[in-house]
């Protein structure tokens, strides 16, 4: 755990969930750059109204959360992680929990708002919708102030706030980090939202749901294309699970061709979650049984409990190349298979899962490769 230390104190600050070796701090020269910002807006109120977008482990909230009963801090994420970092860095701070009210991407802001402090996310789309979003809650005297690294902010990034809120202007950068700051024109008429997107699978009647933090919105991505080739069909009644679901359209094609199947849909992402849910419950109705699990890989499903698991893992940690929650699934996907259990893993043939499959089940072997992709299955070994 480490200190962040700021204009409106020093508070201990960690990530979610704890690793005994963590890569990253739980905030960034962003979250400095944008609280020393905010220490200098001297004619907020108290009684102000503050939403926090995207704070990935509570930095801003905590620093700006007190015990007054009438402020009202809001923070809304699509990360469950988020959620839980800040959780639980409020009651290492000594705040009580409802600080802070957590909404989820999907959720609306309960009131009109005075401060916006927006960290800006890794995925543009979720950015635009974020805007949509909040845009209804704007008056010409709410205060908003983006933050990133340098290297995140793009013409693109400010395009999108000119368009949908306003006039945008950004900061000299400090520390790597910029601001963007952003006042709201009332007159400009941006259109709507046009999330969620949805397509026509190939070669299906299947229509695919995607909110807007969901990966490739408007077709299918050539990954999941090698990797439904490799989904087998059974009359058993098995328990599959579809790992790190995004729109969930793994767990799709499984549920089709294991018609006795009953299916475990799990992610971290709100989004993905009520994507997936979309799409199953389209093609299934109320008559398939399913469970979708906003949560931390596999947290909550019970070891020995399934007997396939199918994972497209994500291999970027924040904005850097790491295999830290593909390692997380294989290790917990190990535990929850049962004794001949079966585990199916798409990857980009350069991250080296075999071998870390290898450690874990005793065996890999490879089920197909291409140039760009190799898909692998591991089998939970019967002693």
């Amino acid at each position: 755990m480490e200190t962040l230390t700021v204009p409106q104190g020093s508070f201990h600050l960690c990530r979610y969930p704890l690793r005994h070796h963590q890569q990253f701090r739980a905030w960034d020269a962003a979250d400095e750059y944008i609280l020393q910002h905010v220490n200098k807006l001297h004619d907020l109120h108290d009684q102000q109204s503050i939403l926090i977008l995207n704070d990935s482990c509570g930095a801003l909230s905590i620093a700006l959360a007190t015990t007054d009963s009438n402020q009202n801090i809001q923070m809304m994420s699509d990360s469950w992680l988020a959620h839980q970092a800040l959780l639980t860095n409020l009651k290492k701070n000594n705040k009580p929990i409802n600080a802070v009210k957590l909404l989820d991407s999907l959720q609306s802001v309960d009131s009109s708002l005075d401060l916006v402090l927006i960290k800006i996310p890794k995925s543009l789309a979720l950015l635009e919708d974020q805007l949509y979003r909040i845009r209804p809650h704007l008056d010409s005297q709410t205060r908003i102030v983006g933050a990133g690294m340098v290297k995140h902010i793009h013409r693109s990034t400010l395009k999108l706030f000119e368009r949908i809120i306003g006039v945008t202007k950004t900061s000299l950068a400090k520390k790597k980090a910029r601001l963007i700051y952003c006042d709201v024109n009332s007159t400009l008429k941006p259109g709507v939202s046009p999330y969620p997107k949805q397509y026509r699978l190939e070669n299906t009647s299947i229509t695919v749901v995607n909110h807007a933090n969901v990966f490739s919105q408007d077709s299918l991505d050539i990954g999941t294309r090698f990797f439904l080739k490799h989904i087998s069909s059974s009359s058993q009644a098995l328990k599959i699970v579809d790992l790190g679901c995004g729109n969930g359209l793994l767990g799709l094609i499984a549920a089709q061709r294991n018609p006795q199947a009953e299916l475990i849909f799990t992610d971290e992402s709100y989004m993905a979650i009520s994507s997936a849910q979309t799409n199953f419950r389209t093609l299934f109705g109320d008559h398939r049984k399913a469970e979708f699990m906003i949560t931390n890989c596999l947290k909550g499903v019970a070891e020995n409990s399934v007997d396939l698991i199918l994972n497209n893992p994500p291999f970027h940690l924040q904005n850097a190349v790491s295999d830290t929650i593909a390692r997380q699934m294989f290790a917990e996907s190990s535990k929850a298979l049962k004794k001949g259990g079966i585990f199916v893993v798409i990857g980009n043939r350069h991250l080296g899962y075999h071998a870390i499959l290898k450690r874990l089940f005793g065996q890999c072997e490879v089920v197909e490769s291409n140039h760009k992709f190799v898909v692998l299955q591991a089998i939970k070994q019967v002693i």
